[in-house]
């Protein structure tokens, strides 16, 4: 999860553990999230839109240049969900988009849409 809210990574990250069962690595900066992914290859990616520095499209982009990240799937999570924004999203190779703000208990289920996931944590999965 990367976002450079702390509330939202911690959120994100009691929400895709709790219901989904996985484990969530965290990142708050693009540039951060470059590097874990190099480092630690997640299964996935959930990416802020708006961020300092580097944003959610950036990041992006610089994930699907290097070999190493370029097949991780990447959902954009944004307020900025407008039909130009999705259509960019999509030129850049993500899996999908949710809006923010998202309902915490629904966060896992739609990551498991999105990639065709099963959930596998709480009991409500």
């Amino acid at each position: 999860m990367v976002d450079d809210s702390g509330l939202v990574r911690q959120l994100a990250q009691m929400a895709l553990d709790a219901i989904g069962g996985w484990d969530v690595l965290c990142a708050e900066s693009g540039l951060e999230a470059l590097e874990r992914a190099g480092a630690e290859a997640p299964e996935a990616i959930l990416l802020d839109v708006v961020m300092p520095d580097m944003d959610g499209f950036a990041t992006l982009a610089a994930l699907r240049s290097k070999p190493t990240t370029a097949r991780i799937p990447v959902i954009l999570v944004t307020a900025k969900d407008k039909p130009a924004d999705r259509a960019r999203a999509e030129s850049l190779g993500a899996a999908g988009m949710i809006a923010k703000p998202f309902a915490v208990e629904d966060l896992a289920r739609q990551v498991a849409t999105i990639l065709g996931w099963e959930l596998n944590g709480g009991s409500d999965a």
